[in-house]
């Protein structure tokens, strides 16, 4: 059979980083209060000139490189995003032409923090159906541009950022110590609208609006939505939770991260944390902390690595696949 095998990583983020101390200058709080109830200790704001596709294309091109193939070899893009640089065409399009391909299937997907498990979902079905043989998966955010800054219950928690991998098509047998993706499963429940959401919209408001949120509510639901989605992808994989060399989380709060985990029963050594550096990138997150842990040594060929995430609608889902 094909799997779709993740063969490179890559990751953007703006050149302003900003503290939480830095923060506190013009938003009311404090670095002791961020970081007891999120974890996050520094964020990435987007400069005039850095978009979700700028953002998006850089962190391709490092994928590419990782992978060893040149943009051409692409022949599909799947960009995760909440925040486009335009209402249309879609962003993935402007990368596209950022990349220098001439000819590729592209087009963006909308799920929020969910966004790059759906792009993922996608993607490995085109690629398992013959449609594609080579795709960039990306997730890329400026949530910066849909803050309101004197919200300080949201503005503090996001930043901008983008991730991305190369999957491509490869033959395999069918077995669970396969190379690629083994398993993906995702959800959603469009009757907490009001939970997570922007104000705004072209065909409601004609504005992009701001986010609101219901923190303690989306905490509660994030943390059993996340445990029974890995529980669901693990079990069609046909793998066991001790299977797991790492957990590649949404980093949305280092509490739901540890909360996570302990419903597992995995180990806090196994799950990659990049909150604290990043905050919430929404789509971004899990592809910018598989490039962080593959960079940096800790996730290595062969691993068994599970991505998960949930996000606004709500939508949520989780991946397996072996590095």
């Amino acid at each position: 059979m094909i799997r779709a095998v993740i063969t490179g990583t890559g990751s953007a983020l703006p050149a302003r980083r900003v503290s939480n101390a830095q923060l506190a200058e013009t938003v009311d709080t404090t670095d002791e209060w961020i970081v007891e109830r999120t974890g996050i200790k520094f964020r990435h704001i987007a400069g005039p000139d850095e978009t979700t596709a700028t953002l998006a294309a850089d962190a391709a091109r490092a994928a590419i490189a990782a992978a060893g193939c040149t943009a051409q070899d692409i022949d599909l893009i799947v960009l995760a995003t909440a925040t486009p640089d335009q209402t249309f065409p879609s962003s993935a399009t402007k990368v596209q032409a950022m990349l220098g391909i001439d000819d590729a299937v592209a087009f963006d997907v909308a799920a929020v923090c969910s966004g790059f498990l759906y792009a993922v979902q996608v993607a490995d079905s085109m690629i398992r159906a013959g449609s594609a043989r080579r795709a960039l998966v990306i997730g890329s955010e400026t949530f910066s541009r849909i803050l309101d800054w004197e919200d300080r219950a949201t503005c503090v928690l996001f930043g901008d950022g983008a991730g991305a991998i190369v999957l491509e098509g490869q033959e395999s047998a069918g077995a669970p110590d396969d190379r690629g993706i083994l398993a993906v499963r995702l959800h959603a429940d469009g009757r907490h609208n009001g939970l997570l959401y922007v104000d705004g919209g072209p065909s409601t408001t004609g504005t992009v609006g701001k986010l609101r949120m219901k923190g303690r509510e989306v905490f509660r639901h994030a943390v059993t939505n996340l445990a029974t989605v890995l529980s669901e992808t693990m079990a069609v994989a046909g793998l066991d939770a001790s299977a797991i060399d790492w957990l590649v989380p949404h980093q949305a709060n280092a509490r739901i991260l540890d909360a996570t985990a302990k419903k597992l029963g995995l180990s806090p050594d196994k799950v990659v944390v990049t909150v604290d550096s990043h905050a919430n990138t929404s789509a971004a997150s899990v592809p910018l902390a598989l490039d962080t842990a593959v960079r940096d040594g800790r996730i290595t060929r062969g691993d068994l690595i599970v991505l998960e995430a949930m996000g606004g609608g709500f939508t949520w889902g989780a991946a397996v696949a072996r590095f």
